[in-house]
């Protein structure tokens, strides 16, 4: 019965996923108010992949023991949460939460043109190029003129986020990669191999015991480590399967609303009048980009 709609289910994770991650540029932006950007970032991908390893054994799974394998989720780590979170979590210390989702918004722009000039692992369909433009003209619209303020005080945070959401378009790709494997082996695996390279640097750098965290900031890290990374990572990971690399990017549109919306109630930003005109062109781009096309399904061997 569930699987005479299985799209549907689908687009639901899809909602799921943009929302969570569409909270975690608040929580960044409240965690490093009193935690610096790699201490926050080493404790989030620690608890976050403890969390799931935990999981992993009460549903009497193993993670794999292979050095294949983990070299995988050590490139995944790289390029799907140290570089781009620490990137992301630096940039937020002065730049709003708002621009930093808005301008991460652009992984699935980088995700088609690197499936579409260089990879060639997903049919790039005249749609998915309609879904892609839709969405970046939503996410202008959304930006308004209000987001080119400033933009020479805080170039290089923004350039911080766009590289980081080219990492991300990166790591959609390279997790084809993981396919067969059980969702949350490698959102676990990356996730230690991820804290495992930060800890140490984060204990040199900033010596964490000698930090006085407040409890908002303490608060934000455990939301963002169990919500919107360890519940989020088993998410995505599935959905790559199941909707592909562009169409789980374009979940980075559809949290663009939601961010704002977010950062409304949590921020005190205020909307543009422009923002309901792009939340029309964001969700065209998403169902564009995620809606499956009436041929057969693409044969698995991809």
């Amino acid at each position: 019965m569930s699987s005479e709609n299985p799209i549907a289910r689908e687009l639901l994770l899809l909602a799921v996923l943009s929302t969570l991650w569409a909270a975690s540029y608040t929580f960044i932006k409240i965690g490093v108010e009193t935690i610096p950007p790699l201490t926050f970032i080493a404790s989030r991908t620690m608890i976050a992949g403890l969390l799931l390893f935990a999981v992993i054994r009460l549903r009497g799974l193993r993670l794999p023991t292979d050095l294949a394998t983990w070299r995988l989720f050590f490139i995944q780590a790289c390029i799907n949460s140290v570089l781009p979170f620490t990137l992301i979590a630096w940039a937020e210390q002065s730049i709003d939460a708002g621009l930093a989702v808005i301008l991460n918004a652009t992984t699935p722009i980088f995700t088609f043109l690197l499936t579409a000039l260089v990879i060639r692992h997903e049919a790039v369909s005249g749609r998915k190029l309609f879904g892609t433009i839709a969405g970046m003209t939503g996410v202008c619209l959304i930006i308004g003129m209000e987001a080119l303020d400033g933009a020479g005080e805080a170039i290089w945070s923004q350039l911080a986020v766009l590289t980081a959401a080219f990492s991300y378009a990166c790591a959609a790709i390279f997790s084809k990669n993981f396919k067969g494997l059980d969702p949350i082996m490698p959102a676990a695996g990356s996730l230690i191999c991820g804290a495992v390279l930060l800890l140490p640097v984060s204990l040199i750098v900033d010596r964490p015991w000698t930090l006085s965290p407040s409890a908002a900031s303490l608060a934000a890290l455990l939301c963002l480590s169990v919500f919107s990374t360890a519940l989020a990572f088993m998410i995505y990971f599935r959905l790559m399967q199941t909707l592909g690399s562009v169409g789980t990017t374009s979940q980075a549109y559809l949290r663009v609303p939601v961010g704002v919306a977010i950062g409304m109630a949590f921020l005190g930003e205020m909307p543009t009048p422009a923002m309901w005109g792009g939340l029309v062109c964001v969700i065209a781009g998403v169902l564009a980009m995620t809606l499956p096309s009436r041929r057969r399904p693409v044969a698995q061997g991809n």
